[in-house]
């Protein structure tokens, strides 16, 4: 009989009243770490590997992300993996339209890594949704705490642990893998609730040969790396008893931790080195309050761990980053680890001394050759018109052709106004956002101005707006009486939209403008039976069959600065049958 067998068999221990650790979480103080100086050995798994939640819990306290966001970075998650899968996994929301819409397109392509998986509530109906997305695996809501239990579920353990154990069931008889998250582990009974549910859970597996998954929730962050710390805090005891005594093969078991107590990236590679296969993190740490383990921190800690990138692209990281900056609008410290603005930038006088002498004795790593990022030195008295000049394409990234000379007249005047600083009695080095607003005043055109940046937003949700609502059944019947209440609901649900019409294939308005209340009266009607064949957001869409948005301009009709877009209009023949339009009030919507 092999080791294995002799386990323990735990059964739930039922309890009148919820145990919520007093001892170790007294509510009212810091939590109390608490020792019991005994360790487990070390078991790093013979392969490890990342999962991603950047599209589930990486959107739960931020805006969701737009359908082209999800498959834009899912294409990131692909290339930083590599073609070994090093980031094996990416689960998604699939409640919602545009959730739906998101898994589509990123099945579309074909990619075999991360593999897409889906997350669901401890619902039965709930596993239709992941059927109906043709999804191998999902994670279920298995909340395993007594805070969870009794506190939230208000139920006792026997209820829920039969709750889950049904759900469970009902996703191995659909043969759908089963990854169960034990929402709050960290706060857990080991031996009276998650002991008995894992063991459970196990002979579930063996009974039906689906290899059920378990995910250690780390939930409020409040998991311990240090050896010595009792259970339910020490993550080295969790693991080794989840696998030693409840019988979880390494391979399927992961961690997700939460950053809490600024310990999130160690408590997951802790979980690594004692037996943990698979560590779960979102882009950028982004994540429920302070978010999830950062997805390029593990990256570059599997490489520390392994000693080798197994393919991986991390050079992506830096391209991960500017996306989330430029096209998302997210806002990363300056000093945030391997993609802040200032994560490699020398500041200290001396220090950047030693960097012109050579670069490895004050620079982490190549981050040239491994991120991209060239190392950067701040400006002082002593930098010059090149170092000047250095700084600028730096930080502006220009290369090649596009560099700019030191000879440029805008260099010398920043340059002089440098020297004026330390004329002045300055001793510390120029700030980067001293540096930029001089940049902006003397090399403009280098920079994108605030109305570029507002416009071009203005674009990507006008894009976005039409994009929803173009495709309706009651747009496509190209019949005015169903078509325009539509959109009297659509004008009543955005007041920035000032008119929303049709137009036949020959240019003909065949509805009447649908206007804001107030303006109905006077502009509904104008333009009806009018010929638009000759504007260009009628003849662009007819052409190309794609989107068109203008460039600003002022309304004829009402003397606001407007923006249009329009959208062909196609039946389920793939004709175009017409062309829809917005004017939206440029104003209202560069508010939003």
């Amino acid at each position: 009989m092999t080791k294995r067998s002799k386990k323990k068999r735990y059964k739930l221990k039922e309890v009148k009243e919820p145990n919520l650790f007093r001892d170790i979480f007294p509510y009212s103080e810091v939590p109390k770490m608490v020792f019991d100086h005994k360790t487990v050995p070390q078991g790093l798994p013979r392969d490890i590997w990342i999962t991603c939640t950047t599209f589930r819990d990486g959107q739960q306290a931020r805006p969701p992300y737009t359908v082209k966001q999800i498959t834009d970075l899912y294409e990131f998650l692909h290339r930083l993996g590599g073609p070994k899968g090093i980031i094996k996994q990416s689960e998604f929301f699939l409640y919602s339209k545009k959730d739906r819409e998101a898994v589509e397109k990123c099945l579309e392509k074909g990619y075999q890594y991360p593999e897409i998986t889906g997350w669901i509530r401890a619902n039965k109906n709930d596993f239709q949704l992941v059927k109906e997305m043709g999804l191998k695996e999902t994670g279920i809501l298995t909340s395993c705490s007594d805070y969870h239990i009794f506190l939230k579920l208000n139920k006792n353990r026997k209820t829920a642990m039969e709750a889950y154990l049904d759900v469970v069931g009902a996703a191995l008889e659909g043969g759908i893998i089963p990854r169960c998250h034990l929402e709050d582990i960290t706060r857990a009974d080991m031996q009276g609730f998650v002991l008995p549910f894992v063991q459970e859970l196990m002979k579930m597996s063996k009974e039906s040969k689906i290899p059920i998954k378990i995910r250690l929730c780390d939930t409020l962050g409040y998991g311990d790396p240090y050896l010595g710390v009792t259970l339910p805090r020490s993550i080295p005891k969790l693991i080794h008893t989840i696998i030693h005594e409840g019988g979880v093969p390494k391979e399927r078991l992961e961690w997700h931790g939460h950053n809490d107590f600024h310990k999130v990236l160690i408590n997951a590679s802790t979980a690594w080195l004692y037996g943990c296969a698979a560590a779960n993190g979102a882009l950028l740490g982004f994540g429920e309050r302070t978010g999830n383990p950062p997805i390029e921190g593990l990256a570059i800690e599997y490489i520390g761990l392994r000693g080798k990138t197994d393919g991986m692209d991390t050079t992506v990281i830096t391209e991960i980053a500017e996306y989330f900056q430029k096209e998302i609008g997210a806002v990363i410290p300056a000093n945030y680890p391997f993609v802040g603005s200032s994560f490699n930038t020398t500041r200290a006088g001396i220090h950047a001394d030693g960097v012109f002498k050579h670069e490895e004795i004050y620079n982490i790593f190549d981050t040239t050759r491994l991120l991209n990022r060239p190392l950067r030195v701040t400006v002082t008295d002593k930098s010059g018109l090149a170092g000047i000049a250095y700084w600028i394409n730096s930080y502006l990234g220009l290369k090649n052709e596009q560099k700019i000379d030191k000879r440029h007249p805008g260099i010398a005047a920043m340059a002089e106004w440098v020297k004026q600083q330390y004329t002045e009695g300055r001793t510390t080095s120029i700030s980067d956002e001293e540096m930029l607003m001089e940049a902006r005043k003397h090399l403009p055109q280098y920079f994108e101005s605030d109305l570029d940046r507002i416009e071009k937003k203005a674009e990507e949700l006008a894009t976005a707006l039409i994009e929803d609502i173009k495709d309706d059944e009651r747009i496509i019947s190209m019949d005015p009486s169903t078509a325009e209440p539509f959109l009297e609901r659509i004008a009543r649900e955005d007041p920035f939209m000032q008119f929303l019409y049709i137009v036949d294939t020959k240019g003909k308005k065949i509805t009447r403008n649908i206007t804001q209340l107030e303006d109905k009266e006077e502009f509904e009607r104008k333009g009806l039976n009018s010929d638009f064949s000759n504007r260009e957001w009628f003849i662009a869409p007819m052409k190309n069959g794609k989107i068109y948005v203008s460039k600003l301009y002022t309304s004829k009709i009402t003397g606001k600065l407007c923006i249009t877009v329009s959208a062909p209009i196609i039946n389920k023949k793939d004709e175009i049958v017409g062309i829809f339009g917005i004017d939206m009030k440029f104003e209202d919507l560069a508010k939003l």
